[in-house]
């Protein structure tokens, strides 16, 4: 449902309490106590049907007997009474409910599970918000709601924590109290029956309350939801997530090398990053990484110069730096000059920069000006050891004054650490006075800069737009579907190693010649035909372990191919005579000695769906774990950042005598198999390891891919949807004018900035196209940079600039679309409007939504005519009379 009756449960004028009790220790009795001490500045209505009043309030009998329709329902009762509450309330016209009671769907227990299937059809007919049940409830402190049972008090702010722990909530809430940090939301999930991460994320992406979103997270439902409302929030204001269970018991179960390496946690990890999150391991982290995304510039990357009066310190923030991917910046000759000229002969000429123990505020203020004016490095880290010869506040003041130097502070960003307590509490005090952000370890320094360039690299994800569209006519589509359709026809799940070889061949994916022949004569002609030696190969679906069964023999030469072939086959008979023996499988023996093994394969994760692995192959791949994931679809820029995760991807650039690899190979065959999954449904598993890479190129030499029946389409299964390429058109007005129409791309911003200056401002009355007014950057990003999913924007184009927007956003369930369309201001007579917004309703009705809605001013003729054209059904809107709402069914 989206953010639909969101405001009532976050911004309610009235609150009912259905359980409040004065029982000590009750649920009931510490939700009151919150309520009235929180300020709460509505009714507030607590039910009690034994009790005449409660904190001085009279209390009511039952939901029938409340005095007015609250907006907010807190539910405290047994949960077998639940349904029938959430029915009542609903059919009073209460539109959002808490449901702090357990007994739902946690757990195995069925009926719980039926008592929460009864629950969400009761709330469903009136459109009631759910949030629980088993949770610790909402708190919105900026206006005295504190519906919770938490022990502490709250403070206003601008964080909203989402988490589906409440004890986690609790903790949390006890941690920031004396640290002053305050909550512009608190709300525990408990079971996620109706509002889950998705909702909250799509309703605090709009809260102007809110400038940052802290998740604690168990797990995700509903991925594609998820992705869409986070990327599209993540875009607007940061993201810091800490998710519980990394170790990954679920890849014991896998039966191939993929699946093994693809347990649940790392797909998480693939599935933040991409959407633009940053996560983090500690809760304490989420604030430490807030604060720091709140007062710092982007970071641009990831080299870091270190300056300090101690060894020491610096070798501990190197060993942090390099542990998180950072890169410790390299000093040119013309830096390590200029430092020279400043500091004692002593100094460790190289970073970390050495200043020796006897560092003056001259030597910080010099040796920080210059680095501040070195291209050669991203950000600074500035070190201070207490010592018995100098004066931590002269070196504050001295690390000060560079930084007040002017364009100083606007070009890099500085970290701080003076160590230690009381011998540097006068220049932590000067540090303070300056507002320059001090960490009490240089290792905690590091990761507050690295938490900047993680969350740089995640924003620059979210600008990549791969489309997954028709396949590329150099792709034998066909001849693949044929082999999938022949597997499943015969009941099999793996493709046998010919069908595998030609499958990937199919795609472009350079892999050894492979045969699968009825008998040894056949094998010998294969064999030939080949012309080296070859790998022979027993085929049995019977004979599971080939190896110890003697159904493998290597390095056969062609003229020893049938009689090996015919004892291979004697041999497996006596052994297994239950097997059925189908032939063999003749495959090329390769000998590339120089090149790098690695693997390349898909796995489907049970929540987010297909994911992409790559990383360092051969038979100890999971010893080494050297790995990353990424989720499709990908193009070539994603794919090329998914390789320079891995530590292999080092020695793939080159080294000493050994020349670069093919990295370009590698990319193509990630973006391939990320076409494979947008081809074909029945794909779960491909396995390509060892995938060889040297100088020469790309070779497969084994490979395992599984299919499996399904209804599905291909893409349905992404949790990302693709560039929708098939989008792009021509239209044609009345008058001949032509206008090449896509959907939006990040890249479009500048043409954005220029369009917001080319409307007529009196167009900009809708709500989707009201903050071109601003004509920043920012906005024209937030607009450009969409999910294709429930956001769509089309944009016609002439001659390279904008003519026109068409804009939809769709509820999370495809029920209804509000959409909106604006032309620039010289064509707006021309016919332009109704083609492209006629565009926008077919595209939106082919994803499945169900209704368009256009909402504007009665008094806008133009728009008026508009949705008569195009037979909207016309009615006034029940809230607004000055508004008009036109509703059409897809």
């Amino acid at each position: 449902m989206s953010i639909r009756n969101l405001d009532k449960m976050f911004r309610p004028q009235s609150i009912a309490v259905i359980g409040a009790s004065a029982r000590p220790n009750s649920v009931g009795a510490a939700m009151m106590n919150n309520l009235m001490a929180g300020g709460f500045g509505g009714p507030i209505m607590p039910v009690n049907p034994k009790a005449a009043a409660l904190h001085g309030i009279m209390t009511y009998k039952d939901v029938a007997s409340l005095p007015l329709t609250p907006d907010l329902a807190v539910i405290a009762t047994p949960p077998d009474t639940i349904p029938a509450l959430v029915d009542e309330l609903g059919r009073r016209g209460t539109r959002a409910a808490v449901i702090l009671t357990a007994g739902f769907a946690e757990g195995e227990a069925a009926a719980g599970k039926v008592r929460a299937a009864q629950m969400l059809a009761a709330a469903r007919p009136h459109l009631m918000r759910i949030v629980g049940p088993n949770c610790l409830g909402i708190a919105v402190p900026g206006i005295g709601l504190n519906a919770t049972f938490a022990p502490a008090n709250l403070l206003s702010g601008n964080i909203a924590f989402l988490t589906q722990s409440g004890a986690m909530a609790t903790t949390v809430l006890d941690w920031a109290l004396p640290r002053g940090i305050g909550f512009s939301a608190i709300v525990s999930m408990g079971d996620m029956s109706d509002v889950d991460f998705g909702d909250l994320l799509d309703y605090f992406a709009l809260d102007d309350a809110t400038q940052a979103i802290l998740i604690y997270a168990e797990g995700v439902t509903q991925a594609r939801k998820f992705m869409s409302a986070a990327r599209r929030t993540a875009r607007i204001k940061p993201i810091i997530i800490v998710k519980s269970g990394r170790a990954a018991e679920g890849a014991k179960a896998a039966s191939s090398h993929t699946g093994a390496l693809a347990g649940a946690d790392v797909v998480y990890d693939a599935a933040f990053r991409r959407a633009g999150m940053l996560r983090v391991n500690e809760v304490e982290e989420l604030f430490d990484a807030a604060a720091t995304l709140a007062r710092m510039a982007p970071q641009r990357g990831n080299r870091l110069a270190i300056v300090t009066n101690g060894g020491g310190a610096g070798v501990l923030a190197t060993d942090r730096l390099i542990e998180e991917g950072g890169r410790l910046a390299t000093l040119s000759p013309e830096v390590i000059g200029k430092l020279n000229a400043v500091l004692p002969a002593t100094w460790s000429h190289a970073n970390p920069i050495d200043l020796i123990g006897d560092a003056d505020a001259d030597r910080y203020a010099h040796s920080v000006s210059i680095l501040m004016n070195d291209p050669g490095n991203d950000a600074l880290l500035v070190a201070y050891c207490p010592t018995a010869i100098g004066s931590s506040a002269d070196a504050a003041k001295g690390l000060i004054g560079a930084l007040s130097a002017p364009g100083a502070a606007e070009r890099k960003n500085v970290f701080v650490s003076w160590m230690g307590a009381a011998t540097v509490a006068e220049g932590r005090a000067e540090l303070v006075a300056a507002q320059i952000p001090d960490y009490e370890t240089p290792e905690r320094a590091v990761r507050a800069f690295m938490y900047l360039v993680h969350y740089r690299q995640n924003q620059d994800l979210l600008l990549e737009t791969p489309s997954a569209g028709a396949s590329s006519p150099d792709n034998d589509l066909e001849r693949a579907r044929d082999i999938i359709r022949q597997a499943l026809d015969d009941g099999r799940e793996w493709l046998d190693p010919a069908e595998v070889a030609t499958f990937l061949t199919c795609y472009g994916i350079p892999f050894a010649r492979t045969q699968a022949v009825p008998d040894a004569q056949t094998a010998a002609v294969a064999a030939a035909a080949i012309g080296v030696p070859v790998a022979l190969k027993i085929r049995s679906r019977d004979v599971v372990h080939k190896s110890d069964a003697g159904g493998v023999a290597l390095n056969v030469e062609p003229a020893a191919v049938e009689a090996a072939a015919r004892q291979m086959n004697d041999k497996i008979a006596r052994a297994l005579p239950q097997a059925k023996l189908e032939g063999f499988i003749v495959q090329e023996m390769v000998h590339r000695p120089s090149a790098y093994e690695l693997i390349a394969g898909v796995s489907t994760d049970a929540t987010f769906g297909p994911v992409i692995l790559f990383g360092q192959g051969g038979t100890a791949v999971e010893i080494i774990g050297d790995k990353s994931l990424e989720l499709p679809p990908l193009n070539s820029s994603l794919a090329r950042a998914q390789i320079e995760r891995t530590r292999i991807a080092g020695l793939l650039k080159g080294f000493r005598d050994r020349p670069p690899a093919d990295i370009d190979g590698v990319v193509k065959v990630l973006v391939q198999l990320s076409q494979i999954v947008a081809d074909h449904a029945e794909v779960t598993e491909i396995d390509i390891n060892p995938l060889l890479c040297d100088a020469q190129g790309i070779f497969g030499v084994d490979g395992r891919i599984r299919v499996r029946a399904t209804t599905a389409t291909a893409q349905s299964r992404l949790a990302i949807r693709p560039y929708p390429q098939r989008l792009e058109s021509k239209i044609q007005t009345a008058e001949g004018q032509a206008y090449d129409v896509r959907p939006i791309k990040p890249e479009d911003e500048p043409a954005l900035r220029r369009f917001a200056e080319e409307v007529d401002t009196q167009d900009l009355w809708h709500g989707f196209f009201a903050p071109l007014r601003d004509r920043s950057h920012e906005t024209a990003a937030r607009l450009s940079q969409i999910d294709y999913d429930r956001e769509m924007t089309l944009v016609a184009w002439e001659d390279g600039r904008v003519a026109g927007l068409a804009r939809s956003l769709a509820d999370a369930d495809l029920d209804a679309s509000e959409c909106a369309v604006i032309i620039r201001a010289d064509l707006r007579q021309k016919g332009l409007a109704s083609q492209l917004l006629q565009a926008l309703l077919a595209a939106i009705g082919a994803q499945g939504i169900r209704q368009a809605v256009l909402n504007f001013p009665a008094d806008r003729a133009r728009m008026l005519n508009i949705a008569k054209d195009l037979e909207f059904a016309i009615g006034p809107m029940p809230a607004d009379a000055a508004l008009l709402r036109a509703v059409k069914v897809l």
